[in-house]
Order: C-alpha cells, then structure tokens, then sequence
C-alpha cells in the first residue's frame, strides 16, 4: 500500500489518493494534531471514509510511537537505540505541555454514524486497510441478543426488562460465558460488525451485547449510532467515557437535528395515565404485603418476602407527583383554536417544581423510578406498562441534565440552563387509548394536554461534549454547504474548515435548471401551486419526456410524501404514468420499512435485466432513498428533483424554531453566532436538495445528469446553497427543447468516453442488498414478480387512486389481465387443471391457483409499479387484515377461466357468498375436523346450524353431498330429507368408493352399471350438481346472477353520489359500516350508523332509502320498516316469495366484495383520506387461505 507524509504522519493508504483526499487527510489531521473542532464536507465518491479511517488510525499510531520515544529515551539517558534515526525525530503527537507520558493517554477514537446499517459499510471500508486497531461496535439487544426467550418478545421494552432480569438472577447462560469468552482470539484480533459479532457469539455461546460493552474497554476505535453519543440517557446506559476521546460524526447533515431531540420530549396523557397504573400495582402489592406482615407477626409466621426495597411513603410521593403534574397540564387553558400555548423553557422548572421534582430531590427520585420499573418490568405474569415511568425517568434526566454548582441561585442556573428551550402546551390529537388509570386521574378526560419541552439549539448538546472532556469533535458528510449556517448552529468554535471538490470532470456531469416544462407551464412547487393541475400536468410531461433520453436508471425527488401522491394520482387519471412507464417502469418508496428493500432490489434488477430500456424510482426527499442509498452507474443515470423540500411551514416546531433563532440574534446583536430563522427555513431545504443529489455521482468513473425542476433554483440565492462541486457546471434554459438536446449529447459523449461500468455479481450499500442476477432474463423477471406479486398497479400505492377506472384507457388499457382477478370474494380465479376431488382438494388447488403468475411481460411490468401506501400496508399486517373492495359481479361469457371451474369451487363461492364472514370461518373449521375426523354427525350438526335456518340456504346443505366420504352418502341424505325436506339424489353406487367404481366401470362390471344418463353426476352427487344446472342463468347455489351493465351503473352511480353528499372523512364511517354488515352480518350495528349518516340532511332521504340494494334479503322488511318511519317513504319492498331468496335468481343482488389484498375496486367506496375498511378472512378462506 502507499505510504504518504502528511504533516508530519505517514499515512498507509490503499491506493494512491485524489488530491482531494490528501487535503482532506490533512485537515483530519490538523483537527487531531492541534486538538480543535473541524467540519468537513467532501462530495459522495470522493472516499471520505477511508481517508477518515486511514488518517485517524495512523495519527494514533504515531501518537502511541511518541510515547514510546519519550520512554526509550528515558531509559537510554540519551542514548540513541536507532542511531540512523534519533528519537528527535519521531516527532510528537500533540502539542506543547499537553505531552502525555503514559500508553493509557492515548486517546480512544469514537465514530458515529446515523444507521448501524452505515456502521456496517464503514467497518467493511476498515478491513481494507492495513490497520488493524481493537475494534468494538455498540448495539442495542433488539440487533444483538440471542438468548431464545428474549429474542422471541415482539416488544422492545419488554425485551430489555427480560434481559436484565436474566442478567440481575445470572439465570442467561450466554451472559454467563461472557468474562471467560471475552478473550479469545476471534473476538479480539479480527474486526468484527454487528453481524460477525452476532455469529461469534452463537458460535462462543457468548452474549454479543455485554461482548461489545466489554470489548469497548480495551478497543481503539468505538463505532456507535450517534444517538448513543448525543442522548446523555444512552451515554450513562452504555458507560461511555468521553474524556480525551477523539468523536468522529459521518454522514452528520443529520447532526443538528438529533441534538435537538435528543435534549428534548413530549409528555402525553398517556405516559401519565400508564406510568400512575403502574404505581397502582406497586401499591396495592405493598400494601398486600404490610397486611400480611401484620397478620403473620400475630401468630408468630414468617412474613411474605419482596424484592422490592422501598417504601410505601415514597411511591405514594411519587404518585402523588404524577397526579399534581397532570392537574398542573390539565388546568393550562389554551386558546379556542386549538394551537396551543408557547413559555419560556425556565416554566418546566416552576411546572417541576410545584411536583417535588427538582434538583434535590432528582438523586432519590430516579432511584426509587430504577427500582420500581426493574421490579415490575421483571416480574412474572401478566405485563405491566412501564413505558409510564421509564418516560417520566428520561424527562428528569433531559430537564436536570447539567449538574450545577451547589450554592448557586435556582432562578439563575435555571435560567442559563434552558435559554435553548421552550415549552409549547398543545391538545393531545394522538387519540390513543389510554390504560385504566386511577379514579382520581384526569387521563380519564377526552380532549388531554401534551408538555413538550423543545429544544431548538443544537449547540446545547454540543456544548455538553465538549464539557465531557473530549479531545476534538470532527462533523463530516458530503452535503454539509453553507458550511458557515451549519458551524453556526452548533454553537461551538470549528477552526478547520473544508468545502473538497469532487474527483470528476467535466464530461461527467450535467445539471440543469429546468423553469417551464415543454408547455411552457411554469414549474413550481411552491404552496399555493403544487396542486394546480397547469403545474401537475407540466411536471408530468417535462418527467415523461426526461425519462426518454436519460438511460438506464432514473431517480425523481419530490418535497414530500403528499405532494408525490397527488402527482401520481393526477398522471394515473390523466394518461401521463402510462407514458413514463413506456420507457422506464415506475417504483414508488414506501414510507415504511417492511417492503423497502425489496422494492429496491426488484428497481435495481429491473435496470440490469436483458434488453431493459431502464426504470424509474419515485421517492422523496429526507425519506430512505435519498439518505446513503447507492444508485450507482447505471442504477442512476439521472437525478429530478421537483422542488424544494422545506419543512411544513405551520408546524408548531419548525414556527417556533423560527421565532427562537430571531430572538436569539437580537439579543446576541452582530456578534453572527446565529441564523435568521427564514436562513435556518431555507437552509433545511437546500441541504435536503444537496443531500438527494448526492445519489447519482457515486465514484471516479461515474457519471450522470441533474434536473432541477423548479423555476425557484434560477434565483442566485438558491445556486449559491448548492454543493460547491455542483454550482460550476449549473445551467439555467429558458427554452425545454434545449434541454432535451444538451442531455442526449451528454450521454452520448459520456457514453463514448467513459469505461463501462463493471459488472458486479452482489452490491451492497448502507446495508442493502443489490443484486445483479447473471441468469437470463427468466430469472430476472421471476424474481421481481416473486417479490412483488401483491403489487398489481399504481392504485396500490397512492389512495386517492382507488376509485372506478372510466373509460378504459391509460393503465387499464394496458392491465386488462386485471379484469380478470376475481367474481366474487375470490382473489384470482384461473382455469382449473382439473376439477378438484374433494373439499381439502379444493384448498390446495384454490392456493396453488392463486399463485400463478401471468406470462406478458406487460402485466409483469404493472406488477413492478410500486408497492402499497407503506402506512396502510403497517396497519394491514399489524392488524393482520385485508382491504376490501365493492365490485359488481362481471357477466361470465363463454370460454371464460370462471366458466370452466369445477363444481367444487362453484360450490365455495356460492357459500362464501351467502355466509357472513364468522359463518363461513365456522363451516371451514367444520370441514376441515370432518376430513381428520370422519365424524359425521358432528358435522350435520354444524351444517344444519348454518343452512338449515333459512329455506334459501338449503340447497347448500344438499350441495356439501359431493364432498362427503362414500359410506356415509345415504346417511347424509337421509340428514337432508329430515332437515330440508328434500334428499341429495342418493345411489347405491355413491357408496362405492370412487377407486373401485373406476375399476368396475373400466372392466364393465355388470354389478355396476353406469347409463349415460348418470354422467349429469358431478363428482358423483345428485342431479343438482349436474352440468347444465351450472350453465343455468340462476344456478341452485347460492350465486348472486350476474348483474347487467345498468345495474353496474346504478351501483357505480350511487355511490358516487353517497360520497358527494357526505364528505371524504363520513364516506370512510359509510363504507367500515358496510363492510362490518358483510363480514359479521349484524344488521343493527349497521343500520345504526348509516341512518345517523344519510338522515342528518332531508335530501339524504333518497340515499337512505336507495341502500336497500345493499340489505341481506332476511334484513329488507325491517329496513323498509325503518326507512318509512324516519323518511316518510317505503324502499319499494315486496316481499319474497317462500323459497330460497338467494336461489330463485330473483332477488337484487347485493355488492360482492372483493379481497384485493390492498387495491380498491373500480365501484369501491374509496376513501381517499383514511385507511380503507378491512375484510378480515384470516386462515378461513376454503379457496385462498388468507
């Protein structure tokens, strides 16, 4: 490896450096060297973490070599031990008086980066140097415990309180073997990250959390998120020393926020609620034990024992601090329209205060809160909620962080303390269920108070670093410009300073400032435009013609998640996605973590898939994608960004911080140590820009294009606060058609000159996986479709795009596979191989079915489209719950999939149909226990409890005869003569088992003849299952006829108007009511919301009356009942004839609702602001379970 001298150090670097990278060494090292504060920003590529790592490591070498000259020297009494090279010049490691004399002063070097995900990357950067240092990595238990019974716990906190249970009573054997195991060679020789340490301890059967706590004792350099180092909490929690320490923040343009929260916190009622129940139980089990105390000193019995030592009194105080706290919130009143009040930060003192907290009694309080929360957090049986009092813990440490000198005047260090600070008093709109609580507390009361004690001076927690005694702060990230906004924020003094280059040329990059898209529409995301359709169509098409000259992969930022929904809601109604997805297939970033990496794995295949034209990823700045995610070479070929991110204007913080900064620089007059607040607003965008830039120049040999969709980037202010290696190559065009001209000759210049990138087989970035597939394009397409099945268009993704699809163009023109999905409640219905022999032959087939795939590649590509609304999707699998839509059913033309089901799956759409959800889960579990169990009787019982109530659902009674065991064919037959009046067609040949019929029929047996006329027996049951009774318009299932295209419309018409009449927000309680009525058929919850719903105004009449087509044929009497004594008027009700309602083919047939799995359907109740009501078929679903 090169060796370089850089002031005065030599330097082992892996390959010969950039000129940026010496400089940017250099100013590591002066910062070291001379003990000071730096901040650094060099551009993504440039491999500022390995000169990070390289410097650092070898400036400790040479700091630890000065003191080893000093001792050699000491001894020799000045003798020279290397005469070719005197002591003299081995230098020193630090300056002046500040000489240490001692291997113990050599300071540890702690690196902080946002993720552990970015800690993994950088250790991997570490083990391709030559240095090899001690090494440890800090986590938490959730990522590094693998004791069995803890790691099964689904709750965090519930996992830390079993931890130090185990730990506490030495009852985990892992935590047992750490002293003994701490030594060996794999564990303190190799440089180990989160996942190596994790299988060295499985390996060891060593705890790998205690294994990184002990680890740090004696390692070099420390790696942590930087959250363990700026929340004094975790700093306590994980024993970290600062003093001496040289702190290196990576990737720290997130820097300035985390100091601000991790200094501050919100109180809800709920953590008041929570943390007083749990006082309850420590009282009433203390209480408990006095009592029995007293009774066993009576009859001289040894008394109950506890682990808990504390007193009665003192929880009762502390209690009694909580109730005084909460009544204190409570009593603030705050103005009528709901934004809450602002006071200066000294008012938590005296709200403090006037609770018994303050700096002498914060010792003893935090005390006795560890021992309550260890002991009910660990105690056995039912879990208690200690997140209560764990939170009120944080607060007293947070608000009485800096310990004061004794003696000094309350008012006055209180002051000083929280000059950073302000206290906002809002209403609570989390609307979250509170706990039991104390009948004397007010977290009863509807309509609570939140304390929130902000902090809105990074510098506080700065300063508080520097006050540990740390040796120098180095901030470094590729997007940190204006360096002098950011220096001043932090509030303490950066003598060195760096704004590198980057390490391309000019060939290599293009940036342009795009002001009016190709029709001339000006493009702005300003406020009071971003949803003007002028602008939206614009944007648009400026994208769509963008994606036809940038190759390969193509990245769009919008400011937020709302703005880029409604911009793919406009393009999907307006034709425009279809023609993005022409040339680059769309990919949209969810808001959550669960479907992200798959998301990006299936873009990243998509762009290197054979003959691929490319794809587009949709994302959002500040989200995952534009924070350290590789879209390198051909992964990103072109960055958009659609405007400028800053933050929400109204927010109560972001105006508060505002107002805090230009207090602060009136008082501070021209001393400059502050930003204006509208500096600050500014600068939270442009740094958001900068950052989502930084995306696509990933290396030396990159190259790529930047489009700056925002007439506002031509103000001179603006370019000034882009990168430094960007401002030199920025263009601003007035005229569209140039700019698709310049960017075609870029790329082909680029093209030309550039080398191709080299294949690699696995990429990973950040801790994501990318990976190239060196197989044909069948896997390529497999894969994306195995990992992005349940995507089957845009419409999953943004919400306000569930509603009918009109006039079959745009993506349905180009999805008409998806009319294919489902009839009734089914999912997907393909053509059967064969017909299915049985009812648990039916579940398999029904599975397997649905997880086909289909064959064009077009319908493959819509399935790529992008994933569901991340938030919806959480809740969906938390609650373990489907969405559902309203569809009509489609009339079947001949040569149809569904013409050709079996009788079998007929037969279980047709119960699916007529059962209300707990029923058909009740007649699964009864078919699957007569398939274990052959208990027939068992089962008639059943099945007479579902169809014999009502004459309509007979005929399923006499349907499930195809599913029953041959030798007990007659019986059941006889059990449906008895119940529903009407035998099943017995034969004695049904008696025969179908393997020895087979045989007789193929050899001719004359004992069984069967005549041409017993082939109308599907599966060998009664002349109802015949053929022709299933081409029949009204089978004699239970199968609602299909409705015909006026029906269609009235259904698709109404609804319309339902949702016209009562809003967004009262749509959403129409359609939970609906679904509710389907799934569990309880026609009096129902009744009782949509009538308080469509009654509220006389004009609604006609609404309410008109929801009969949605009424269960039982149900319509009493609701032509209801709608003539509240409207006047009758729903035109007849009433049914005597036989079967829902197989006479006669009566209106009610909306079938679909299980998407997420998608709304065409005639849906869509809810465009709110989660979508649920259909909940959770292992009970014969043809998909699910």
């Amino acid at each position: 490896m090169p060796q370089l001298e850089l002031c005065g150090v030599s330097v082992d670097f892996p390959f010969t450096p950039y000129k940026c990278q010496e400089d940017y060494m250099s100013k590591v090292l002066e910062c070291l060297q001379k003990g000071v504060n730096g901040v650094l920003e060099s551009p993504t590529g440039t491999g500022k973490t390995l000169c990070l790592l390289c410097a650092t490591l070898a400036w400790r070498q040479y700091f630890k070599d000065t003191i080893t000259a000093r001792k050699i020297q000491e001894r020799m009494h000045g003798a020279e031990m290397f005469p070719d090279r005197p002591t003299a010049e081995w230098g020193s490691g630090e300056s002046g008086a500040q000489s240490s004399a001692y291997h113990s002063d050599i300071p540890k070097i702690i690196y902080a980066s946002r993720t552990h995900s970015q800690l993994t990357q950088v250790v991997s950067e570490l083990k391709q140097t030559s240095y090899r240092p001690k090494v440890s990595v800090l986590g938490s238990r959730e990522q590094l415990c693998i004791h069995p019974d803890v790691k099964k716990q689904e709750n965090n906190h519930v996992k830390v309180h079993m931890c130090r249970s185990k730990v506490s009573t030495r009852s985990c054997h892992y935590y047992n073997n750490v002293e003994e195991k701490s030594t060996e060679k794999d564990l303190t020789t190799h440089i180990l990250d989160i996942e190596d340490l994790v299988k060295n301890g499985t390996k060891h059967r060593a705890c790998p959390y205690y294994l990184s706590r002990s680890l740090k004792q004696q390692a070099d350099i420390i790696f942590m998120p930087y959250n363990y180092l700026l929340d004094p909490k975790s700093r306590k929690a994980h024993n970290i020393d600062l003093k001496g320490t040289v702190v290196i923040f990576d990737e720290a343009h997130n820097v300035e926020r985390m100091c601000e929260e991790s200094a501050s916190f919100d109180l809800t009622p709920y953590d008041l609620a929570s943390g007083i129940d749990a006082l309850d139980l420590v009282i009433k089990e203390l209480t408990d034990n006095l009592e029995q105390k007293q009774m066993s000193a009576q009859f001289n019995m040894e008394g109950p024992s506890s682990n808990l030592n504390v007193e009665l009194e003192d929880v009762a105080k502390i209690k009694g601090a909580l109730l005084h706290l909460e009544s204190s919130v409570d009593a603030i009143k705050l103005p009528a329209n709901g934004n809450g009040i602002t006071k200066e930060g000294s008012y938590i003192f005296e709200l403090f205060a006037s609770a018994g907290i303050t700096y002498e009694t914060k010792t003893g309080l935090l005390e006795l809160l560890d021992q309550i929360i260890q002991h009910v957090g660990g105690s056995s049986g039912v879990f208690t909620n200690t997140l209560g009092l764990q939170k009120l813990a944080d607060i007293i440490q947070i608000v009485f962080n800096i310990d004061v000198p004794e003696g000094s005047p309350a008012p006055t260090r209180n002051l000083q303390i929280s000059k950073s600070y302000k206290v906002h008093i809002h209403p609570d709109t989390s609307h979250r269920k509170k706990p039991r609580g104390d009948i004397w507390s007010n977290s009863r009361k509807e309509g609570g108070k939140v304390l929130s004690y902000w902090c809105f001076s990074p510098g506080y927690t700065m300063n508080d670093l520097v006050r540990q005694g740390v040796r120098c702060i180095i901030l470094t990230s590729g997007t940190l410009c204006p360096l002098t906004s950011f220096t001043m924020e932090m509030q303490i003094p950066f003598p060195v300073s760096l704004e590198n280059p980057h390490v391309i040329e000019r060939h290599q990059i293009w940036v342009g400032i795009v002001p009016q898209g190709p029709d001339g529409a000006k493009l702005s995301s300003a406020f009071d435009r971003r949803f003007s359709t002028d602008y939206l169509s614009s944007l648009g098409k400026t994208i769509g013609n963008i994606s036809r000259v940038v190759p390969h992969g193509l990245l769009v930022f919008f400011p937020s998640y709302p703005v880029m929904d409604k911009s793919l809601e406009f393009w999907k109604e307006n034709g425009l996605t279809s023609r993005i997805e022409d040339t680059k297939p769309m990919f949209v970033e969810p808001r959550g973590k669960g479907t992200f990496t798959e998301i990006i794995d299936a873009f990243y295949e998509r762009i290197q898939a054979p003959n691929s034209s490319g794809a587009s990823f949709f994302a959002v700045c500040r989200g995952k994608a534009s924070e350290g995610l590789d879209f390198a070479d051909c992964n990103g070929r072109g960055v958009i960004i659609t405007g400028l991110p800053f933050p929400p204007r109204m927010d109560p913080r972001v105006i508060l911080k505002m107002q805090f900064l230009d207090e602060m620089r009136r008082t501070q007059g021209s001393t400059g140590k502050f930003l204006s607040g509208q500096e600050w607003y500014r600068q939270q965008a442009s740094r958001a820009v900068n950052q989502a830039i930084g995306r696509v120049i990933r290396h030396r040999q990159d190259y790529g294009a930047i489009f700056l969709c925002d007439h506002r980037f031509s103000n001179s202010d603006s370019r000034a606060q882009l990168p430094s290696w960007v401002r030199p190559y920025t263009h601003v065009y007035d005229n569209f058609g140039h700019i698709i001209r310049d960017v075609s000759q870029f790329f082909r210049v680029a093209q030309k000159i550039m080398p191709p990138p080299v294949p690699r087989a696995a990429q990973k970035e950040k801790g994501y996986c990318v990976s190239v597939s060196d197989s044909p394009a069948h896997s390529q397409s497999s894969r994306i479709r195995e990992n992005l099945k349940k995507a089957k268009s845009l419409d999953s993704h943004v919400p306000s795009l569930k509603r009918k699809r009109e006039g079959g163009g745009g993506m349905e023109t180009q999805s008409g596979a998806i009319s294919d999905f489902c009839e009734g409640y089914e999912e997907n219905i393909d053509v059967a191989a064969r017909r299915p022999a049985g009812l648990l032959d039916a579940l398999d087939h029904s599975e397997k079915r649905l997880q086909g795939e289909h064959n064009s590649d077009k319908i493959t590509r819509l399935s790529t489209l992008s994933l569901q609304n991340d938030k919806r999707l959480s809740e969906e699998q938390r609650g373990n719950k489907k969405k559902i839509k309203i569809v009509q059913n489609r009339t079947l033309e001949d040569g149809s999939p569904s013409k050709k089901l079996g009788s079998a799956s007929m037969f279980m759409l047709s119960v699916k149909q007529c059962l209300s959800q707990e029923s058909y889960k009740l007649f699964v579990a009864a078919s699957t226990e007569y398939k274990i169990s052959d208990d027939l009787k068992t089962l008639i019982s059943k099945l007479c409890s579902l169809f014999c109530q009502e004459p309509g659902k007979h005929v399923l009674m006499r349907g499930f005869y195809q599913f029953i065991r041959p030798h007990h064919k007659k019986e059941f037959d006889l059990a449906c003569t008895e119940f529903t009046g009407s035998g099943c067609g017995f034969k004695p040949e049904h008696s025969i088992p179908r393997t020895e019929r087979e045989k007789a029929q193929a050899t001719a047996d004359p004992r069984v003849t069967f005549s041409e006329s017993s082939s109308e027996h599907l599966n060998h049951g009664g002349g109802h299952l015949s053929s022709q009774s299933l081409k029949a318009p009204a089978s004699n299932y239970s199968v609602a006829p299909p409705r015909n295209t006026e029906q269609q419309a009235q259904v698709s018409a109404y609804l319309k108007r339902v949702k016209e009449a009562l809003g967004p927000s009262s749509f959403q309680r129409f359609s939970a009511a609906l679904t509710s009525y389907k799934k569990t058929d309880d026609y009096d919850a129902m009744v009782c919301e949509i009538a308080a719903l469509l009654t509220e105004e006389p004009e609604h009449y006609v609404l309410l009356r008109e929801f009969h087509r949605f009424i269960r044929v039982p149900h319509k009497k009493k609701f032509n009942q209801l709608c003539e004594e509240l409207t006047g008027e009758s729903c035109n009700y007849r009433k049914p004839k005597s036989q079967a309602p829902c197989s006479d083919g006669k009566c209106p047939a009610p909306p079938v609702v679909c299980s998407t799995g997420g998608q709304d359907g065409p005639e849906g109740p869509a809810d465009h602001d709110g989660d979508r009501p649920t259909d909940q078929s959770q292992g009970g679903d014969v043809l998909s379970q699910g």
